[in-house]
């Protein structure tokens, strides 16, 4: 199964998921938009996708926090390639250890922040999809990934954060469930024209801090942490025709996190 013929796009697609998702569309022969904030990142990361994949990828670095952005990307993709028949939602607000109220125990969590978690992680799939969905349902065969997170399912456990700079945010949490549940939603509102799924990875290694990762593998079946490269085969599995009859469901890839 391949995706030859098919144009996918792709928000935070230079963040480390983001890539993985780029190149896994592209080894399937798919038109790949690369979105993100940066115009040099996002070019390296379409030319990147071109040299190695022969597939044409362009960039089209755009601020999603910008009213007016959900309709000049698809008006891009469709003056572009004439189609869309893909979207991933991968953009993601993350934060920084600088933010204010972010980073941080919960009473000193702020509003401010919250807001920004819940407008890129939330409010911009929701707006972005309804923008894309006349494109998505013209295509004949439209899919919708979102990519969301296990605390968007779960609970954390703050213990595995003792001693260490990290922690884990309301804001990140409730948004990311409740794109969950815009996928449910969207999934029967755009049925059966276009299909909409979710993919939740668990937590990837990303060179936190050793008593962190050790904490986080000893909750894991699988005994480890995981990468993006084993994110791919999982968005790939929700954008093809192999998941033709599938709509509506949460994909989680987390060694096992959750099952416990």
């Amino acid at each position: 199964m391949d995706l030859q013929g098919r144009v996918a796009l792709v928000t935070g697609a230079t963040g480390h998921i983001g890539r993985a998702v780029c190149d896994a569309l592209a080894e399937l022969c798919a038109g790949v938009v690369v979105l993100d904030l940066h115009p040099e990142v996002c070019h390296d990361v379409a030319e990147s996708l071109h040299r190695r994949h022969g597939v044409e990828a362009v960039p089209l670095p755009i601020d999603l926090s910008d009213d007016q952005c959900p309709s000049q990307i698809v008006r891009h993709v469709l003056d572009h390639y004439g189609q869309l028949d893909i979207l991933v939602n991968c953009a993601a607000f993350v934060g920084t250890s600088n933010l204010s109220g972010w980073n941080t125990y919960f009473e000193n969590q702020g509003v401010d922040a919250w807001r920004q978690a819940v407008e890129l992680n939330l409010t911009v799939p929701f707006r972005l999809t309804q923008a894309c969905a006349a494109a998505l349902k013209h295509s004949g065969r439209g899919s919708v990934v979102n990519v969301a997170s296990i605390y968007g399912i779960v609970g954390p456990d703050i213990s595995l954060y003792a001693d260490t700079s990290m922690n884990n945010t309301a804001a990140y949490a409730a948004s990311k469930g409740g794109l969950v549940q815009l996928t449910r939603w969207l999934s029967t509102v755009m049925a059966p024209d276009v299909r909409v799924n979710t993919v939740t990875p668990g937590g990837l290694a990303r060179n936190q801090p050793e008593v962190f990762q050790q904490r986080y593998v000893a909750r894991t079946p699988l005994g480890r942490m995981g990468t993006e490269e084993e994110m791919k085969g999982a968005v790939a599995y929700l954008a093809s025709d192999l998941s033709a009859y599938v709509t509506g469901h949460n994909l989680i890839v987390d060694g096992g996190w959750t099952a416990w």
